[in-house]
């Protein structure tokens, strides 16, 4: 198969998220199956300084946004490290070559509407140029919501496309790429296509909502989250579009680079170790975050590590009370927090570093090596997501032989087994669920998690051992999709007509 992978980042060359590190490492991994894999995204300024080759090439494209203003792009040229991969880089300075990708500090682009559909529709233009008949084009996420519409409306002068079939993933319901309805035209696109079965949302029109309804398929990144974004908590008011698609909805579970995420040759650890020196390897990494951070050197305290961005979603408002009572109780536990984002929760971890500096160590801010060795060094990661889509932590967690406490949602729920009496019987445990999403909640389920790992030391090992033995690859995953991009080409040759 020939697949396209569209998205406005994709590590090392632009990355804000999880959205970067699927699509960096889901395309290398299908390409490894036999198949031709091309990755299309912004040339960003961040891509300029990936430290990767960048080639041009002697495409240049004008796309008109409008009957007054003709934009102009042309392309450039690199490869997915270690790969055959291309990688095509829309390259648009004026859009594109800004500090960051969505934003600054006073919020979005107010030109993000024309950025990425202006990406879109160059997007679509270099597939052409390229003369290559395309079987999947695989979108992600909002800023790629536009290009099942542009096929399907586009089609009779689309040759290499006509007969792809698209899938758009959701990464995150929660972003959707909404913009006054007076910026639609710049799509290029008829005003009747601008309905409530496509494209308008309330008066509005809505990336995400005309990729769910255009593509021929839509998947999210866990089972769990493509059923939670058809109900109202956590569709953000488009669970009845996503319903709507009814058995074209499905969720593949994210994998993790176990190349990177390995710690039995993770060169950022102490010591590295396996399934069979866990013990003696983990205790070597915890010995050195404490004496690297300055917190009390024990064996017998139990590190509780916290790595991603300090957020809502994230379940700050139950975290923050719980390390607080911990502290104020003097309770023989360490927390080792790597993060940053919203500055009321930096500020609070900041104090709370700051009043007990030998029972919480805070790094605001992010050291992709220190992430490696928080999950080496703790007993326990702690990941109470409000809602998570799919979520990489808990799976680096469970790599490294680092029990994850999490809620029962998402990516969460399908990865994360919870310890009862029922799993352990079973042999299926890998962590401890919240059974009440609070405070009390979270203290309860650590101290579940806690009591075993101390007072029931041969069910601490099998858990930690199970959890290390899972495969959680990205090999795994891809042989998934490749099936999934299977059914996608059999169902566009068999249905004369898609639903709209």
């Amino acid at each position: 198969m020939n697949i396209v992978y569209l998205s406005s980042e994709a590590v090392p060359f632009a990355k804000t998220g999880g959205l970067a590190d699927v699509c960096g490492t889901l395309p290398r991994e299908v390409a490894a199956l036999g198949h031709r894999c091309t990755v299309i995204i912004p040339a960003f300024r961040s891509v300029r300084r990936s430290g990767c080759a960048i080639e041009t090439t002697d495409q240049s494209f004008a796309i008109p946004i409008s009957s007054e203003k003709l934009v102009g792009g042309r392309l450039l040229k690199s490869h997915l490290p270690h790969s055959d991969v291309e990688v095509l880089m829309i390259d648009q300075p004026h859009y594109f070559d800004r500090p960051s990708l969505y934003g600054d500090a006073t919020g979005d682009y107010p030109d993000n509407a024309e950025r990425f559909t202006f990406f879109c529709r160059a997007a679509l233009v270099a597939l052409q140029r390229l003369g290559r008949n395309v079987d999947i084009v695989h979108c992600n996420d909002w800023q790629t919501g536009l290009i099942p519409g542009l096929i399907r409306a586009n089609a009779d002068r689309l040759s290499t496309l006509k007969d792809a079939a698209t899938i758009l993933t959701i990464h995150n319901m929660a972003y959707q790429g909404q913009f006054p309805a007076e910026s639609f035209p710049m799509t290029g696109l008829k005003w009747s296509e601008f309905n409530h079965n496509t494209y308008e949302y309330y008066g509005y029109w809505n990336f995400l909502k005309a990729g769910v309804a255009m593509s021929d398929l839509v998947t999210t990144v866990s089972p769990r989250y493509a059923m939670e974004i058809q109900t109202p908590h956590h569709g953000c008011g488009l669970d009845g579009v996503i319903a709507s698609r009814g058995g074209r909805v499905m969720g593949i579970t994210n994998g993790i680079d176990t190349s990177v995420w390995n710690p039995s040759i993770d060169e950022n650890l102490t010591e590295r170790y396996d399934v069979d020196s866990w013990q003696k390897g983990k205790l070597a990494n915890k010995r050195s975050l404490q004496a690297e951070f300055k917190l009390d050197v024990s064996d017998d305290i139990p590190m509780i590590g916290l790595v991603g961005r300090l957020a809502d979603q994230k379940g700050w408002d139950l975290i923050l009370p719980v390390i607080e009572r911990h502290v104020s109780e003097g309770r023989p536990t360490q927390w080792m927090v790597l993060g940053s984002g919203d500055p009321r929760i930096e500020s609070e971890l900041k104090r709370l570093a700051t009043d007990a500096p030998h029972q919480v160590a805070a790094h605001v801010g992010f050291n992709d090596s220190l992430a490696h060795r928080i999950e080496a060094g703790s007993d326990l990661f702690v990941m109470p997501s409000h809602y998570e889509p799919c979520g990489l932590n808990q799976l680096y967690s469970l790599r490294y032989g680092t029990v994850p406490v999490v809620t029962s949602t998402g990516g969460l729920a399908d990865t994360v087994i919870d310890t009862t009496a029922e799993s352990i019987a079973k042999k299926t445990a890998t962590g401890f669920h919240l059974w009440e999403n609070s405070p009390h909640g979270l203290d309860e389920a650590i101290g579940r998690a806690l009591y075993l790992r101390y007072h029931e030391k041969k069910i601490w090992d099998e858990l930690v051992r199970r959890g290390m033995g899972a495969d959680w690859s990205w090999r795994k995953s891809a042989s998934r999709y490749v099936s999934l991009y299977e059914s996608a080409i059999a169902l566009t040759e068999t249905s004369t007509e898609l639903p709209s």
